[in-house]
């Protein structure tokens, strides 16, 4: 019965190597290594991958795996094996999801494979970027250095998405309490005033008219409808978006809208030489940090971009020559990586980019904030107002005739 077996050698040159072979005995593995001039130095069964959420186990959180980084950190820079850091690890980590999986790797580890190759197993938990940069701090000796950057970009990554968010929580409220009070009063204040109205006869005024039409369009039938539309249009949305097409089309428009837009595209320059930066100061070939920088920016606009350049750079070019064609980044961003190459500090130059965008962001969360809430607090006044005017006219009107 044929197994697989996890190995690691020497190669002829010196080099360490690790892989699987499927073979019958311990020996075929032995005898199909040393056909290839390899040494083996470590042969283990593989054994059986463990689902990821078990019972027990639950979502894995950015801050989850920013504690994990610097903690096994600060153990390989003390001296501990990568076996045994994670095995005390594991046993300490309260998120019983990230303990199984690290269970999975040190046990992957300990079978003769590279801290880098365990961890891509697991890309739902350890992504892509989090997997090379290991894989560079492994190659380069300097494995507890590049732990140490890894939390320190998750942490700022994370900074980044709670100032996006609180950017949208605001508006979103406001206009979520602005629509129910209007809804509210439409479709039950709105009737006890129609129901005294007809009892009074005559003509109502045309503000008043077109408010108990309205309605009666809601409570009835066409709330329904109303309903029913929302909802259709949401979920359309979400499987539009789920195409490849959909991203780019929707990704376009979010780019181009008159007050988000400049906000979104300032976190995209943010997280593009945040993650580049990152990656090349640990020893990423740029042309694979470009890759993983694409593939993590959240918009296919700006993955687009990135790829364009990444060919751009790939024929011979530099990274600012294309850079400044794709017309997504602004002019400064990158003049300012023309020159950063041009030094030879890329890598700074990338990280004085993001840190500058980062107190853009937070200017731009704050622009935002300061436009939106004059902006929502004229759209409920005015709508309730006018409500509320509509249905005091025709209580007017009887006042006037009654005197």
């Amino acid at each position: 019965m044929a197994v697989v077996f996890q190995w690691s050698g020497k190669t002829a040159k010196g080099t360490i190597e690790s892989g699987e072979i499927t073979a019958g005995t311990r020996d075929e593995v032995v005898s199909q290594l040393r056909k290839k001039n390899i040494t083996p130095t470590l042969i283990a069964e593989k054994k059986t991958e463990k689902k990821l959420f078990a019972l027990g186990g639950g979502k894995v959180s950015d801050k989850d795996i920013v504690v994990f980084t610097r903690q096994f950190s600060t153990m390989i820079d003390a001296g501990l094996p990568l076996v045994q850091a994670l095995d005390i690890l594991s046993s300490q980590v309260e998120n019983k999801a990230l303990a199984k999986v690290l269970i999975q790797i040190k046990d992957d580890v300990e079978a003769g494979s590279t801290y880098a190759d365990a961890l891509k197993k697991h890309p739902r938990i350890f992504s892509e970027l989090y997997a090379n940069m290991v894989a560079a701090g492994e190659a380069g000796g300097i494995l507890d250095t590049i732990l140490n950057r890894l939390a320190a970009y998750i942490e700022k990554s994370m900074k980044l998405k709670k100032k996006v968010k609180s950017a949208m929580v605001y508006p979103i409220v406001v206009s979520t309490v602005a629509i129910g009070a209007i809804t509210v009063i439409m479709i039950f204040v709105v009737p006890t005033f129609s129901k005294m109205f007809a009892q009074l006869g005559g003509t109502l005024p045309l503000p008043t008219q077109i408010i108990v039409k309205m309605s009666n369009f809601l409570g009835g039938i066409g709330g329904v409808m109303v309903l029913g539309a929302i909802i259709a249009l949401v979920v359309s949305l979400k499987q539009f978006r789920r195409t490849e097409k959909g991203k780019a089309v929707i990704d376009r428009i979010l780019l181009k809208l008159p007050i988000f837009g400049v906000l979104i595209n300032k976190v995209a320059v943010a997280k593009f030489t945040r993650t580049l930066g990152t990656l090349i100061s640990s020893g990423v070939p740029i042309l694979d940090g470009l890759e993983i920088t694409a593939k993590t920016s959240g918009n296919k606009v700006v993955e687009y971009a990135i790829m364009e350049v990444r060919k751009g750079v790939t024929s011979g070019k530099t990274l600012g020559e294309p850079l400044s064609k794709t017309k997504v980044f602004p002019l400064m961003v990158t003049h300012m990586i023309s020159v950063g190459e041009s030094t030879g500090a890329l890598d700074s130059m990338l990280s004085k980019i993001a840190d500058f965008y980062d107190d853009e962001v937070d200017a731009a969360v704050g622009n935002l904030t300061a436009m939106m809430e004059p902006m929502l607090m004229v759209f409920l006044g005015g709508s309730v107002g006018f409500i509320v005017i509509a249905m005091y006219l025709p209580i007017f009107k009887l006042i006037t005739l009654i005197k």
